[in-house]
Protein backbone atom coordinates (compact mmCIF):
# COMPACT_ATOMS: atom_id res chain seq x y z
CA UNK A 1 0.00 0.00 0.00
CA UNK A 2 2.23 2.63 1.13
CA UNK A 3 4.34 1.82 -2.41
CA UNK A 4 0.93 2.41 -4.37
CA UNK A 5 0.40 5.83 -2.34
CA UNK A 6 4.73 6.81 -3.73
CA UNK A 7 3.61 5.80 -6.86
CA UNK A 8 0.35 7.77 -7.11
CA UNK A 9 2.22 11.04 -5.27
CA UNK A 10 4.91 10.86 -7.93
CA UNK A 11 2.71 10.70 -10.53
CA UNK A 12 0.94 13.70 -9.01
CA UNK A 13 3.35 15.62 -8.74
CA UNK A 14 4.93 15.05 -11.90
CA UNK A 15 1.37 16.61 -13.55
CA UNK A 16 1.51 18.84 -11.45
CA UNK A 17 5.30 20.26 -11.94
CA UNK A 18 5.96 19.63 -15.84
CA UNK A 19 4.54 19.74 -19.44
CA UNK A 20 5.76 17.33 -20.99
CA UNK A 21 4.89 13.97 -20.53
CA UNK A 22 7.02 10.52 -20.18
CA UNK A 23 6.37 8.54 -22.72
CA UNK A 24 8.16 6.17 -25.55
CA UNK A 25 6.81 5.88 -29.13
CA UNK A 26 6.71 2.65 -31.15
CA UNK A 27 4.72 1.23 -33.64
CA UNK A 28 2.76 -1.92 -34.28
CA UNK A 29 2.54 -2.86 -37.52
CA UNK A 30 1.36 0.31 -39.38
CA UNK A 31 -0.29 1.74 -36.14
CA UNK A 32 1.79 4.48 -33.65
CA UNK A 33 2.13 2.61 -30.34
CA UNK A 34 2.03 5.05 -27.10
CA UNK A 35 3.88 3.82 -23.68
CA UNK A 36 4.06 5.45 -20.61
CA UNK A 37 2.44 8.91 -18.76
CA UNK A 38 0.82 11.14 -22.01
CA UNK A 39 -0.92 14.16 -22.30
CA UNK A 40 -4.76 14.84 -23.94
CA UNK A 41 -3.13 16.67 -26.42
CA UNK A 42 -1.35 14.02 -27.62
CA UNK A 43 -4.20 11.90 -28.98
CA UNK A 44 -6.29 14.97 -29.97
CA UNK A 45 -3.66 16.97 -32.35
CA UNK A 46 -1.97 13.67 -33.63
CA UNK A 47 -3.34 12.57 -37.18
CA UNK A 48 -1.98 8.86 -36.30
CA UNK A 49 -4.76 8.70 -33.34
CA UNK A 50 -7.94 9.98 -36.12
CA UNK A 51 -10.23 7.70 -33.84
CA UNK A 52 -10.07 10.36 -31.36
CA UNK A 53 -12.23 13.13 -33.05
CA UNK A 54 -13.93 10.50 -35.12
CA UNK A 55 -14.83 8.45 -31.42
CA UNK A 56 -17.01 11.58 -29.86
CA UNK A 57 -18.69 12.72 -32.28
CA UNK A 58 -22.51 12.25 -31.44
CA UNK A 59 -21.56 11.43 -28.36
CA UNK A 60 -23.47 13.05 -25.15
CA UNK A 61 -22.03 12.59 -21.64
CA UNK A 62 -24.47 11.43 -19.22
CA UNK A 63 -25.95 14.27 -17.28
CA UNK A 64 -26.72 12.84 -14.34
CA UNK A 65 -23.28 11.65 -14.44
CA UNK A 66 -22.42 15.43 -15.46
CA UNK A 67 -23.85 16.28 -12.07
CA UNK A 68 -22.38 14.18 -10.10
CA UNK A 69 -19.26 14.89 -11.06
CA UNK A 70 -19.53 18.55 -10.79
CA UNK A 71 -20.51 18.58 -7.74
CA UNK A 72 -18.02 16.26 -6.10
CA UNK A 73 -15.14 17.50 -8.91
CA UNK A 74 -12.54 19.49 -6.95
CA UNK A 75 -12.42 15.93 -4.63
CA UNK A 76 -12.31 13.32 -7.21
CA UNK A 77 -8.97 12.49 -9.71
CA UNK A 78 -8.61 10.09 -11.92
CA UNK A 79 -5.81 7.53 -13.49
CA UNK A 80 -6.96 5.95 -16.68
CA UNK A 81 -5.40 3.24 -18.30
CA UNK A 82 -4.78 2.63 -22.01
CA UNK A 83 -3.41 1.79 -24.98
CA UNK A 84 -3.60 3.44 -28.45
CA UNK A 85 -3.54 0.32 -29.99
CA UNK A 86 -6.80 -1.02 -28.12
CA UNK A 87 -10.48 -0.73 -30.13
CA UNK A 88 -12.14 -0.33 -26.32
CA UNK A 89 -9.52 2.23 -25.19
CA UNK A 90 -10.12 4.38 -28.42
CA UNK A 91 -14.26 4.12 -28.37
CA UNK A 92 -13.93 5.58 -24.38
CA UNK A 93 -11.59 7.36 -23.97
CA UNK A 94 -12.25 10.16 -26.50
CA UNK A 95 -15.92 9.99 -24.31
CA UNK A 96 -14.60 10.22 -21.31
CA UNK A 97 -12.41 13.45 -21.69
CA UNK A 98 -15.83 14.82 -23.22
CA UNK A 99 -17.77 13.73 -19.96
CA UNK A 100 -14.68 15.63 -17.71
CA UNK A 101 -14.86 18.78 -20.27
CA UNK A 102 -18.98 18.59 -19.51
CA UNK A 103 -18.10 18.16 -15.47
CA UNK A 104 -15.23 20.88 -15.55
CA UNK A 105 -12.93 18.15 -14.29
CA UNK A 106 -9.42 19.56 -15.36
CA UNK A 107 -6.71 17.78 -16.67
CA UNK A 108 -4.62 18.45 -13.01
CA UNK A 109 -7.01 15.95 -12.03
CA UNK A 110 -6.60 12.85 -14.87
CA UNK A 111 -3.51 10.96 -15.22
CA UNK A 112 -3.43 9.02 -18.30
CA UNK A 113 -0.88 5.85 -18.77
CA UNK A 114 -0.81 4.07 -22.11
CA UNK A 115 0.09 0.68 -22.06
CA UNK A 116 1.48 -2.00 -24.90
CA UNK A 117 -0.39 -5.42 -25.84
CA UNK A 118 1.09 -6.90 -22.49
CA UNK A 119 -0.10 -4.15 -20.44
CA UNK A 120 2.99 -3.17 -19.76
CA UNK A 121 4.36 0.81 -18.91
CA UNK A 122 7.59 2.76 -18.41
CA UNK A 123 7.63 1.57 -14.74
CA UNK A 124 5.83 -0.71 -12.75
CA UNK A 125 2.68 1.00 -12.51
CA UNK A 126 0.25 -1.14 -14.26
CA UNK A 127 1.39 -4.06 -12.47
CA UNK A 128 1.31 -2.39 -9.09
CA UNK A 129 -2.16 -1.16 -9.98
CA UNK A 130 -3.56 -4.75 -10.93
CA UNK A 131 -4.19 -3.93 -14.28
CA UNK A 132 -5.74 -6.52 -16.09
CA UNK A 133 -7.69 -4.73 -19.15
CA UNK A 134 -7.79 -1.61 -21.23
CA UNK A 135 -9.01 1.07 -20.72
CA UNK A 136 -9.14 1.15 -16.73
CA UNK A 137 -10.91 4.16 -15.20
CA UNK A 138 -9.70 4.25 -11.79
CA UNK A 139 -11.08 6.65 -9.53
CA UNK A 140 -9.43 8.17 -6.72
CA UNK A 141 -10.09 10.16 -3.51
CA UNK A 142 -7.26 11.86 -2.44
CA UNK A 143 -4.39 9.27 -2.82
CA UNK A 144 -6.55 6.10 -2.48
CA UNK A 145 -8.53 4.37 -5.37
CA UNK A 146 -12.22 4.22 -4.18
CA UNK A 147 -13.50 2.43 -7.15
CA UNK A 148 -12.92 1.17 -10.56
CA UNK A 149 -14.65 1.20 -14.16
CA UNK A 150 -12.59 -2.02 -16.63
CA UNK A 151 -13.57 -1.45 -20.64
CA UNK A 152 -17.36 -0.48 -20.44
CA UNK A 153 -17.96 -1.87 -17.04
CA UNK A 154 -20.39 -4.71 -15.58
CA UNK A 155 -23.21 -3.36 -17.19
CA UNK A 156 -21.98 -1.73 -20.44
CA UNK A 157 -22.47 1.71 -18.27
CA UNK A 158 -18.92 2.76 -17.77
CA UNK A 159 -20.17 6.59 -17.41
CA UNK A 160 -22.95 5.36 -14.79
CA UNK A 161 -20.91 3.42 -13.17
CA UNK A 162 -18.06 6.21 -12.75
CA UNK A 163 -20.75 8.46 -11.60
CA UNK A 164 -22.09 5.40 -8.85
CA UNK A 165 -18.34 5.30 -7.64
CA UNK A 166 -18.52 9.17 -7.07
CA UNK A 167 -21.79 9.31 -5.53
CA UNK A 168 -21.06 6.54 -3.12
CA UNK A 169 -17.73 7.12 -2.14
CA UNK A 170 -17.25 11.36 -1.77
Amino acid sequence: MKHLLLILIIIGAGILTRAQSDYEVATDGPNKLLKGLISRDMLENDTSFHWFHQNQAGYTPNTQTVSVLKAKGSQVKFIVFGGTWCEDTQALLPKFYMLLDAASIGSDQVSVIMVDRHKKAIGHLPEDMHLTSTPTFIVLKGDKEVGRVIEYGKNGQWEREIGEIVSTKF
